[in-house]
C-alpha cells in the first residue's frame, strides 16, 4: 500500500476558509481602535495635563491666558501685560507645548465661546479642520 503523507487540496481550502471567516468575525473589532485611541489621549490631554497648567496659571495671576497670550503662557512669562503679575512658571513640566495626538497644535481661546467664563481648548482631529469631529473641554 502506498502511503500519503500531507494535506489534500481539500484539507487545505478547508483551512484556509475557517481562516477567513474566523478573521472577518475579528477585524473590524479592531478596525478604528487606533482612531479612537487618539481621541482618547487627545481629550486626557485636554481635561488632564493642560487644565491643570491653566488653573496653575489662573490661581497665580487671577485670569486665564489671553487668546493671543495662548498656551505660550504656560512656558514663558508674558511680557507688556499688566494683568501677569505673579507668573511662577513654567507651568508645563517639559517647557514646551505639546501637540495632539496627530502632530498639530491644540486651539486656545479665551474667553472660550462654549465656556464664556474660562476657556476653550480643542484639538480639531484627525482632520485638522474645525467641525463635528473635534475634541474640547467645551463638550
Amino acid at each position: 500500500m502506498k502511503r500519503c503523507d500531507g494535506f489534500t487540496l481539500m484539507e487545505i481550502l478547508l483551512v484556509v476558509m475557517i481562516i477567513g471567516i474566523l478573521a472577518a468575525m475579528v477585524l473590524p473589532n479592531f478596525s478604528g481602535r487606533g482612531e479612537q485611541a487618539r481621541r482618547a489621549a487627545a481629550q486626557a490631554e485636554i481635561e488632564s495635563h493642560l487644565a491643570l497648567a491653566l488653573d496653575m496659571y489662573e490661581l497665580d495671576n487671577g485670569v486665564y491666558p489671553t487668546t493671543e497670550q495662548g498656551l505660550q503662557a504656560l512656558i514663558v512669562q508674558p511680557q507688556g501685560q499688566t494683568e501677569v503679575s505673579v507668573w511662577r512658571g513654567p507651568y508645563l513640566k517639559k517647557s514646551k507645548i505639546p501637540r495632539d495626538p496627530w502632530g498639530k497644535e491644540y486651539v486656545y481661546l479665551s474667553p472660550g465661546n462654549k465656556n464664556s467664563e474660562q476657556y476653550d481648548l480643542l484639538s480639531y482631529g484627525p482632520d485638522g479642520k474645525e467641525s463635528d469631529d473635534d475634541i474640547g473641554n467645551g463638550e
